[in-house]
C-alpha cells in the first residue's frame, strides 16, 4: 500500500479530504465528511483517518470510499487528535529507507 500511496498527498481543509498527486498536484479524489471546519489526517497503513466536527472517519486511501464512521457520541464537536500503535507515516518512510539502505550495502559488498 505504501509504494502505491508514494505519489499521493492528503489535505484536510474545511471539512473535507483531498488527495493530490504529489508530482503535478492534481487532484485524484474529494470526499466531503461533515461541516467545514478544521480536518486532521493520520494515515496509517491501509487506513486514512481524518477527525473533523467531533467525529472520526475511516478512509480508503486510493480512493477515499469510507469505510467507517464513528460520531464519538457525548464527546462534543471540539478537534479530535489521532495516534495509532503504529506510529506515524514518517517512521514508517525512515524504517524503510533504512531496509533499503542496508539491502544496498549489502549487494554491494556481496559484489566486492
Amino acid at each position: 500500500m505504501a509504494r502505491q500511496n508514494a505519489d499521493v498527498i492528503f489535505i484536510g481543509i474545511r471539512g473535507t479530504v483531498l488527495a493530490l498527486s504529489r508530482s503535478t498536484g492534481v487532484e485524484l479524489w474529494r470526499v466531503s465528511l461533515k461541516g467545514s471546519d478544521f480536518v486532521n489526517l493520520v494515515l496509517d497503513g491501509e487506513n486514512l483517518y481524518a477527525t473533523t466536527k467531533g467525529e472520526i472517519f475511516c478512509l480508503h486511501p486510493e480512493s477515499g470510499k469510507l469505510r467507517w464512521q464513528n460520531k464519538l457520541p457525548g464527546m462534543g464537536f471540539g478537534l479530535v487528535t489521532i495516534a495509532t500503535t503504529a506510529g506515524n507515516q514518517t517512521s514508517i518512510a525512515e524504517q524503510k529507507r533504512r531496509e533499503e539502505e542496508a539491502a544496498a550495502a549489502s549487494s554491494t559488498a556481496a559484489v566486492g
